[in-house]
């Protein structure tokens, strides 16, 4: 239920891309995707949570739910990702736009995991409460994609370029921006590390830390830095540049994951502040990524003369959900080969095995992907000043 619509996305997501590159109205080629597919978004999330059947019959509803929410999404993304490389070719305003883009993630993210399970309480709980949640989340999506639509009027988005005359001939233009593919390898795998984090948190916090009502403090301590440090890393961008940055961020998010394999012996508050640390290091992870993505597209486009920015981006997002869709995956592994007893109800009282299995999914796996992330981004910089 939760693979399939990933890799429907996968699928779709060039696709997009594809069409929103050949869009002309009056209203440029990107805003009216991301007007349109984000208020469709918001409807079909609600549709999600709407519980109107019980059993199997509820189970494929949600399931449909879910697909045509990841569909309705997919037309928003991509071009959003797509328009800092359009709206502006300077360099500065085009990493402001990306910092403010993981600032907002962060808020979102904070905003999700503090005010979904209250709401859903206060809706009285069960099927009652998560319709609240999705009549909520429909606004907050809503809100966002009319606020991109009108904040975005009159950009140098609107102007009318070209595209490659076929997709897959932007395919092809894509695969040979040696840049690029560096840079989509590493951006699959860094999601694939950011997965195994957001994936291992309530296994952590039940079985390592023993306390299932930290989760909440897990989560904000990993997403908060994006609020609080774009900032900084914007500047240190300024100074140092994106690849160089990006090496940075990620010392940061290994250090802080080497910490969290003492979590067992250390007091909550030094747990959240390791994952602060990593926290902040993926906040640096993140702007740098996208702030390459932006660079790549406005060359290619300088370079050709073409718009094409929208496969760039679908293919880009298509490789991060690549990442995020394997990553539990391949944590369930870790979990099944350390002998993690699974459950249908409450959790069960694990084996001290089983208990590391948890603790190494969440903090080598993430190093690990970091690492490879690190090595497959090795050469970028030789191939940027070849291109």
């Amino acid at each position: 239920m939760v693979l399939l619509p990933k890799v429907w996305d996968a699928v779709l997501n060039p696709l997009v891309g594809r069409a929103s590159d050949r869009t002309r109205t009056r209203w440029g080629a990107r805003r009216p995707y991301v007007l349109l597919g984000g208020l469709a978004a918001a409807l079909t999330f609600a549709l999600m949570f709407s519980g109107v059947a019980a059993g199997t019959a509820g189970a494929w509803f949600t399931g449909a739910g879910f697909l045509l929410s990841a569909t309705a999404f997919a037309f928003f993304q991509v071009p959003y990702a797509a328009m800092p490389a359009e709206i502006t070719t300077r360099r500065q305003d085009q990493l402001r736009l990306v910092g403010g883009r993981v600032a907002v993630i962060g808020v979102a993210a904070l905003i999700a995991g503090a005010a979904g399970p209250a709401i859903a309480d206060a809706g009285g709980g069960g099927i009652p409460g998560h319709r609240w949640v999705g009549l909520f989340g429909a606004l907050v999506i809503a809100a966002g994609a009319v606020g991109a639509f009108l904040g975005t009027a009159g950009t140098r988005g609107d102007r009318v370029l070209e595209s490659e005359p076929s997709l897959r001939r932007q395919f092809a233009v894509a695969r040979a921006n040696a840049p690029f593919m560096a840079l989509l390898r590493c951006g699959v795998v860094q999601s694939l590390a950011t997965g195994f984090m957001l994936v291992g948190a309530p296994y952590f916090t039940d079985h390592v830390l023993h306390d299932s009502d930290a989760t909440g403090l897990v989560v904000a301590a990993f997403v908060l830095p994006n609020l609080l440090t774009v900032n900084l890393w914007s500047r240190l961008a300024a100074r140092i540049g994106n690849r160089r940055g990006y090496t940075t961020a990620c010392g940061l998010f290994i250090a802080g994951c080497v910490l969290l394999l003492a979590s067992p012996d250390l007091p909550l508050a030094v747990v959240a502040v390791a994952i602060a640390l990593a926290g902040t290091g993926h906040a640096g992870q993140l702007l740098f990524l996208y702030a390459m993505l932006t660079d790549r597209t406005t060359h290619d486009t300088e370079r050709t003369g073409r718009r094409q920015a929208g496969v760039f981006s679908g293919v880009f997002t298509t490789g991060e959900m690549l990442g995020l869709a394997l990553a539990p995956f391949l944590y369930g592994l870790v979990l099944q080969v350390f002998g993690y007893a699974s459950s249908t109800g409450d959790s069960v009282p694990q084996s001290s095995t089983a208990e590391s299995g948890v603790l190494l999914g969440f903090t080598l796996l993430p190093v690990l992907a970091t690492a490879a992330a690190l090595t497959l981004l090795r050469g970028y910089d030789r191939l940027v000043a070849a291109g």
